[in-house]
C-alpha cells in the first residue's frame, strides 16, 4: 500500500527520489491507496447521511459524504506534500484545522429558538464526518469504520433510549409525537 521513497543524501534526481530531510524518512502514497481512501471516505459519509436523510434533516447524504471527502483529501494532500517536498511540518496541524473549520459549519446548523435547540446533533454528525474522513486520510480504516458503526448507533438506537428516559423522567413536551411522525426534527 504504502512504498519507502529512496533517500538520498544530496539533491533529488527523480520523481521517487526526495531529498534526505532531518533524518527522517519519507513515504509516499502509492495512487491505488489515495482512491481506496477518498472511496471509502465517501461511502462512510455517506453511511451517515442516509440516516439523517431518514431523520429529515436538511443536512444529509450529500453534506456528510463531501465534509468526509474533504477532510480526506487534506489529509492525503499534507501527508504528499510533505512526503514529496521534504517539508518538516506536522500532518496533524490539518488535522486541527479540520477541527476549527467544521466546528464553524456546524455552528451555522445550529437554530436556537425561544428555549429550544435544533440541529445540534446533525452538527455533531458533521463534525464526526469531518473526524471519520481524516482517519481513513490517515489510514486509519478499521477506527474510521468502527467510528461510522458507533455514530450510526447514535443516530438510531441512542434515539429510542433517549426518548425512553425522557419519558420516564416526564421531560418531555416535543417528544410525544415521536412515535406518529416517525422522526421528530429534535
Amino acid at each position: 500500500m504504502i512504498h519507502m521513497v529512496h533517500v538520498n543524501m544530496s539533491i533529488s534526481k527523480g520523481v521517487n527520489e526526495i531529498p534526505f530531510f532531518c533524518g527522517i524518512v519519507r513515504y509516499m502514497l502509492e495512487y491505488y491507496e489515495i482512491i481506496i481512501r477518498l472511496f471509502l471516505s465517501l461511502v462512510l459519509g455517506m453511511i451517515l447521511g442516509v440516516e439523517r436523510v431518514y431523520a429529515g434533516k436538511t443536512a444529509g447524504l450529500r453534506t456528510f459524504a463531501l465534509v468526509s471527502l474533504g477532510s480526506t483529501l487534506f489529509i492525503i494532500l499534507s501527508e504528499q506534500v510533505i512526503a514529496r517536498y521534504a517539508y518538516d511540518i506536522d500532518p496533524l496541524r490539518v488535522a486541527a484545522g479540520l477541527v476549527t473549520a467544521i466546528g464553524f459549519l456546524g455552528a451555522g446548523m445550529i437554530i436556537f429558538r425561544d428555549d429550544h435547540v435544533s440541529n445540534l446533533t446533525t452538527a455533531a454528525g458533521v463534525w464526526l464526518a469531518s473526524a471519520i474522513g481524516a482517519a481513513v486520510g490517515f489510514g486509519q480504516y478499521l477506527e474510521a469504520i468502527f467510528t461510522t458503526l458507533l455514530v450510526l448507533f447514535t443516530f438510531t438506537f441512542m434515539w429510542d433510549i433517549e426518548y425512553f428516559l425522557k419519558v420516564r423522567f416526564k421531560k418531555t413536551k416535543r417528544f410525544s409525537r415521536r412515535r406518529k411522525d416517525k422522526r421528530n426534527k429534535v
